[in-house]
């Protein structure tokens, strides 16, 4: 072939595979540059040396696509299969297989942001191993000894928890476990400043408390870092960060969760005031229940006495001896009635005797002899009746009363709490003994029993 200069050109060279894959890369990345791509993840696999390779197709196609360990170190979610992102990378060409791929540096979901994405992937792990079950919290002390608080030294979280401090309880003394609290590596000072507090013996309760914040400034208490050593923490932990509407990965892994530092103060502190008020009104209670119990004692002991009186072989005796000096008294006065009735009656027949004599009424000898008959007759039978009933009453009161069972040669015996005894099996060696006479009273210790003999009647229930 020859040109127009008439010189013979030459056929151009052929392209090794080598030197034309090469081509096609370097014009790939010089022509398209960083490229922003919107696909879904399928086959996705995650390499051993943390790098991950995956496919990001749509409905029509579909391209290879590779994370490096560095860059997958910077992205705060997990790759899943499914989801749709938004990949920004390099579009090159693999030489080895002549593969077309992108390098993937940044990723960002579509239809949420990166950090809600790893939010709900986090807190979807971390429940499914239990992280935060309600049976493994435990309960906050009453009355901690001291009170730890895991914040940031110059913010306004730790300035909230003394004002409430000083406010409800000012006898618990608080120590501060000083953190950053946003930033990078801060998760990492976090579970730090947790451990520090899990070596003070006399720590009770921990407050894990920051202000509020975006959802990047407050990262920190959504990490897996800081979720795992509250979880792992041997001391009930509160937490409280951001505001009321914020809740995060440390709120659901901690034994209780406030809305803000404030409330967590409040929920770790008790009131003083109101259990001022309680052990107020619980003195009260105590002091007019003692008040009701010992008049109400006064009143039964009033009430035993009276009984024990009433009771009292002195106060029975005393009773019939009045009703014996009654029964006296009365049958003196019948027979002094019965004598008054005789000497009236003699009285009325020397009257109308002197006055038969004086011619006033006849003279009726034998009638008067028959009324002295009866009189000489009626006095003494009289007084012998009253003193046979005298006699009749007397008896029954020396049978009813024990004294005179006492002066038989009998004894009341009473054991050691004062009651009366009926069987020797109520006593055991070394009891002491009240015995009773008829005259006096002495104290004995018992050496041994000697049960009742067989046949005997049987007084257990007298």
């Amino acid at each position: 072939m020859e040109d127009l200069s008439g010189e013979i050109a030459r056929p151009p060279r052929p392209l090794t595979v080598s030197e034309l894959v090469g081509g096609v890369r370097e014009l790939l990345e010089e022509e398209l540059g960083r490229v922003q791509v919107v696909g879904e993840v399928s086959n996705l696999f995650r390499a051993a040396s943390g790098h991950s390779y995956f496919t990001l197709k749509d409905d029509r196609a579909q391209i290879k696509a590779a994370l490096f360990r560095g860059s997958a170190a910077r992205i705060p979610f997990d790759l899943e299969e499914g989801l749709e992102f938004v990949v920004h990378g390099e579009v090159t060409l693999y030489v080895q297989r002549g593969d077309l791929q992108i390098i993937v540096r940044r990723l960002e979901p579509v239809g949420q942001g990166a950090l809600q994405l790893a939010f709900e992937q986090m807190r979807e792990r971390l429940a499914a191993e239990g992280l935060f079950d309600a049976t493994r919290k435990r309960g906050i002390p009453a009355f901690p000894r001291r009170v730890g608080v895991v914040t940031s030294p110059a913010g306004a979280a730790v300035r909230d928890v003394v004002r409430v401090s000083g406010d409800r309880f000012p006898a618990t003394p608080l120590l501060v476990s000083p953190t950053r609290v946003q930033g990078d590596g801060a998760e990492d000072e976090i579970a730090r400043a947790l451990a520090r507090l899990e070596r003070i013996d006399d720590i009770d309760v921990i407050l894990l408390v920051r202000g509020g914040g975006s959802l990047e400034d407050l990262w920190a208490f959504n990490t897996e870092r800081v979720a795992r050593a509250i979880h792992a923490c041997p001391i009930p932990v509160v937490s409280g960060v951001g505001h009321e509407t914020d809740v995060t990965i440390a709120d659901l892994v901690a034994d209780a969760r406030a809305a803000t530092p404030s409330a967590a103060a409040m929920l770790a502190l008790p009131d003083g005031d109101a259990w001022r008020d309680q052990v107020e009104g619980l003195a009260g209670r105590l002091r007019r229940g003692l008040a009701g119990g010992l008049e109400r004692g006064r009143q039964r002991l009033a009430t035993a006495r009276a009984r024990l009186h009433a009771h009292a072989p002195a106060a029975r005796l005393a009773v019939d001896r009045s009703r014996f000096d009654a029964a006296e008294r009365a049958l003196r006065r019948l027979a002094a009635a019965a004598l008054a009735d005789r000497s009236g009656r003699s009285v009325q027949l020397h009257a109308r005797l002197a006055r038969a004599a004086a011619g006033v009424v006849p003279p009726r000898r034998s009638r008067r002899d028959q009324l002295d008959d009866r009189l000489r007759r009626a006095g003494p039978l009289a007084v012998w009746l009253r003193r046979q009933r005298l006699s009749e009453a007397v008896a029954r009161l020396d049978a009813l009363s024990p004294l005179g069972v006492l002066s038989r040669g009998y004894a009341i015996a009473r054991g050691p709490d004062g009651r009366v005894l009926h069987r020797a099996q109520e006593l055991a060696p070394g009891d002491s003994v009240r015995v009773r006479l008829s005259e006096g009273e002495f104290e004995a210790e018992v050496t041994g029993t000697v049960p009742a003999p067989t046949g005997g009647p049987d007084r257990s229930r007298r």
